[in-house]
């Protein structure tokens, strides 16, 4: 029998999908980093199935996360997207997610790759955080305070440090999975493989 984390345990389909493939499995590939900094500044205030429910709708308004065509969105096009149920339709994040392609092609062309810039803020290699009970987990760290710092400052929105945390613990930057969660280990093992080159 599967042993899952404490919130992807007597949740949808989508979120269990989501918690046994994809969530904590360190990313180093530039269009699933955009993904999830989109993803998880649409989140906020909001449930995480809100945004797995949308997934689809957002894949084809933001060109399946290609950041060089967000970044290429008009305010004509922008207008029309507020007008679609299939995504979230809140103007603020919506401008925010264009104007954040935009920075996000900078850090690339200035590093390298976003994953260059972005995994700095662990030192390049995923933490193990060995969660045995998902109260203990934080809602931001000094990492996701360091990260939201920087990208505030480049100009990026909706990138608060509890958001960002959120984003290292999506793309694996931290493994957050409880230890009792069959997920743990294939995370960790994944995180022990992991490197940038």
């Amino acid at each position: 029998m599967c042993q899952r984390c404490f919130w992807a345990t007597g949740v949808t389909e989508l979120e269990t999908v989501y918690h046994d493939q994809e969530w904590g499995r360190p990313q180093k590939d530039d269009r699933v980093l955009f993904e999830f900094l989109i993803l998880e500044a649409a989140q906020a205030g909001l449930s995480w199935r809100t945004v797995l429910e949308k997934r689809e709708g957002y894949r084809r308004h933001y060109f399946d996360f290609d950041p060089e065509k967000v970044a290429r969105i008009s305010t004509e096009t922008a207008e029309a997207m507020l007008l679609d149920p299939a995504i979230i339709r809140n103007r603020r994040k919506v401008e925010s997610s264009i104007e954040n392609a935009r920075i996000f092609l900078q850090i690339q062309q200035e590093h390298g790759s976003f994953a260059q810039f972005i995994w700095q803020f662990v030192d390049y290699q995923p933490r193990q955080n060995h969660v045995t009970d998902y109260r203990d987990i934080p809602a931001e760290t000094e990492q996701s305070k360091a990260m939201s710092k920087a990208l505030k400052k480049l100009g990026m929105r909706f990138v608060g440090p509890t958001i960002c945390y959120a984003f290292m613990q999506a793309v694996g930057m931290v493994n957050d999975h409880e230890t009792s969660c069959t997920a743990f280990s294939a995370c960790s093992a994944a995180g022990a493989q992991f490197s940038l080159d």
